[in-house]
């Protein structure tokens, strides 16, 4: 097969398609992430749907993730959990999937996601945790996220919080942000690069996808 020279010397793509994309077809194995969590627990992970296509692509050599503001509402210390929400909780449903990847797309095992966000009314829980949460990638680099839609923040666009931090390594902190927003021309922080996939799901609400490239080899 001839050598592509969008990988790494030495790399092959698998039956023709990039490391990343045969990890989101099921026919890569991945004991290079296991190796990252080497004396880890493993974390649980729900499967992320097979029919979105997640975005940054990772491409055997992708630029990192850019980093953003923490912005003043973070708080330490937020519960364990994938889901944010209830069934009483108002909102737009949002799923949020996807991996997390080192510069080589290797993915991350046990990788930390901590996430939040305004409420649908675009305010912040400063006394609680709703809308806050934490939870760690499976083997395969895989997380989940259940939510809202955040509502408009005063002078921002709507955006989610996140920071995100392999095993023993520094944390990238960064914001997530939806296509086709009217104030992404307005926000100052807004980047095109930290755009979600985002798509109607078909029972209603909102699916997104985004995949963290941490700057790690």
């Amino acid at each position: 097969m001839t050598d592509d020279p969008n990988l790494p010397p030495g790399e092959t793509p698998e039956n023709g398609i990039s490391r990343k994309r045969a990890l989101q077809l099921g026919l890569l194995a991945v004991p290079a992430a296991a190796a990252l969590s080497a004396a880890m627990p493993t974390a649980q992970s729900d499967a992320v749907p097979q029919n979105l296509e997640p975005t940054p692509e990772c491409d055997d050599g992708d630029d990192p993730t850019i980093p953003q503001m923490e912005g003043p509402y973070f708080k330490p210390n937020s519960p364990r959990r994938t889901t944010l929400v209830t069934p009483q909780t108002p909102g737009t449903r949002l799923l949020v999937t996807g991996y997390v990847f080192t510069r080589s797309c290797v993915p991350v095992a046990q990788a930390l996601l901590d996430f939040w966000q305004a409420n649908s009314q675009g305010g912040y829980d400063n006394v609680g945790y709703n809308f806050r949460g934490h939870q760690f990638t499976g083997a395969d680099g895989k997380f989940t996220l259940s939510t809202i839609v955040p509502g408009l923040y005063p002078g921002r666009t709507r955006h989610l919080h996140v920071k995100v931090q392999a095993p023993g390594r520094p944390i990238l902190t960064t914001q997530l942000y939806f296509p086709n927003e009217p104030r992404n021309n307005t926000d100052p922080l807004f980047d095109p690069r930290l755009l979600m996939t985002v798509r109607n799901a078909p029972t209603g609400g909102r699916e997104a996808t985004f995949d963290f490239v941490l700057n790690i080899s």
